[in-house]
């Protein structure tokens, strides 16, 4: 297997690993306590993107100039997607909060919808730095 194979892999084996989590954190029935739990699930999300970046790249995500990144992706880009994941974020919430009522089934629902969602973003973070690690690695010496 190449090494950008190993690193799909591995990214996807991480984003399966992220969304599971994510699943299983929003199954737990929560009623008026899913603002503070979509909070810690972008915590999580977080800590999954540094972890695709440091698959991909082998190196923090931290030391690399943010405004450089910015300025590479288009800040137009980066504050659609920023307002695309907010917009998801607080809509999972609501739906979280209102599945909650539902008993076992509803928990199914939000745990789908919190994992679904989880693997989408991170399934875009990861295309994102393939299509980076690709250039990066055609590029002449």
């Amino acid at each position: 297997m190449s090494s950008l194979g190993k690193k799909r892999l591995e990214a996807a084996l991480a984003i399966a690993s992220y969304a599971v989590g994510s699943g299983a954190a929003s199954a737990a029935p929560t009623p008026g306590v899913e603002i503070p739990k979509q909070l810690i699930l972008t915590a999580s999300d977080i800590l999954m993107y540094t972890n695709i970046w440091k698959i991909y790249f082998e190196e923090d995500l931290s030391s690399k100039g943010v405004l450089e990144m910015l300025a590479e992706v288009g800040i137009v880009v980066v504050a659609a997607t920023g307002t695309a994941y907010i917009v998801a974020k607080g809509t999972t919430a609501l739906l979280n909060e209102i599945t909650d009522w539902l008993g076992p089934m509803g928990w199914g629902v939000s745990a789908a919808i919190s994992s679904s969602l989880t693997g989408m973003f991170g399934s875009m973070w990861a295309l994102y730095c393939d299509r980076l690690y690709s250039q990066k690695e055609s590029q002449p010496a």
